[in-house]
């Protein structure tokens, strides 16, 4: 009989987390508040797991400890970060074994399992992850939204804000994302945007996104210049992994996670296109990284 495993796929805008039962059968998917690991403050992306985690069990009739915790969480990839949340979270008393990876781990086993690939993930920041033929792995991006994100959705977040500031001073054109984006801030004036950025997380900045969508939906070319640029950084992303884990003895399946790129989603469809012209296959689904963190914990 395998343990009972609760897998949590958590990134800074939601956690996910399903729990599986000796049988390795669902019993219970539960969503809430996500966070972003870091060495500096680890009981914030401790406690969104512990909360999600709790949800899990109350909603399978089991309780806490579990037998096994994976959580696979954005910012997790360095181990400052990793080992400063894995022991907060065993502090809080949710499993029996804790054990903190990536987002990027998570979503990978969900897709490719112990296989060859290409995962490309664009949410509230972005990361391209690789595995080569013969096992090498690599990454691209994955440094934060200070110095990269490229592509991701405060990338794109943060480019409408300087686009709309930028029309103001008539140093670009004439764009609707002032108003989308002052009525979704909530905010009188673009002089008020200075004050609430000061304040505004990176989940905050990355929720602007689907106000570019729809602009560039109604015909807004700011907006799709935005959305071109995102486009394009995110297929440099798959295109530096096929470079750095290459010679491929056939081209590597794309899957693609995160906000952006889920079916239906903007960016979803133009970058499959962008890829089918590079000759890459993309996995036609919607990744469970919440699954993949939870098969990971099964060993």
């Amino acid at each position: 009989m395998s343990p009972i495993v609760i897998g949590v796929d958590c990134g800074g805008t939601r956690a996910r987390a399903v729990m599986l039962d000796e049988l390795g059968v669902e019993r219970a998917r539960v969503e809430g508040p996500g966070a972003v690991a870091s060495a500096a403050d680890p009981g914030t992306a401790a406690a969104a797991v512990a909360a999600v985690c709790r949800r899990a069990a109350e909603a399978a009739g089991a309780t806490v400890p579990v037998d096994v915790v994976w959580a696979g969480i954005t910012g997790a990839g360095r181990e400052a970060s990793r080992s400063a949340v894995e022991l907060e979270l065993t502090r809080a008393g949710v499993a029996r074994a804790t054990h903190v990876g990536t987002d990027v781990q998570a979503a990978f086993q969900d897709a490719f399992q112990d296989g060859p690939g290409v995962l490309l993930i664009a949410g509230t920041g972005s990361i391209a992850y690789g595995r080569a033929d013969d096992g090498r792995e690599g990454r691209v991006g994955g440094w934060g939204h200070h110095i990269g994100d490229e592509g991701s959705g405060y990338a794109i977040g943060l480019d409408a804000l300087r686009r709309v500031v930028r029309m103001v001073d008539g140093r670009a054109p004439q764009t609707v994302l002032v108003d989308g984006v002052l009525g979704l801030l909530g905010l009188a004036s673009v002089d008020d945007i200075v004050t609430w950025l000061g304040e505004a997380t990176k989940g905050d900045v990355a929720s602007l996104a689907p106000v570019v969508a729809r602009a560039r939906a109604n015909g807004d070319a700011v907006a799709g210049e935005i959305l071109v640029q995102a486009i394009e950084d995110l297929e440099r992303h798959i295109l530096a992994i096929l470079e750095n884990l290459g010679p491929w003895s056939r081209p590597p399946r794309v899957a693609l996670a995160g906000g952006l790129l889920r079916p239906g989603r903007a960016l979803r469809e133009p970058l499959v296109r962008t890829l089918a012209r590079q000759r890459l296959t993309v996995l036609d689904r919607e990744l469970d990284a919440a699954m993949g963190a939870a098969r990971l914990g099964m060993g």
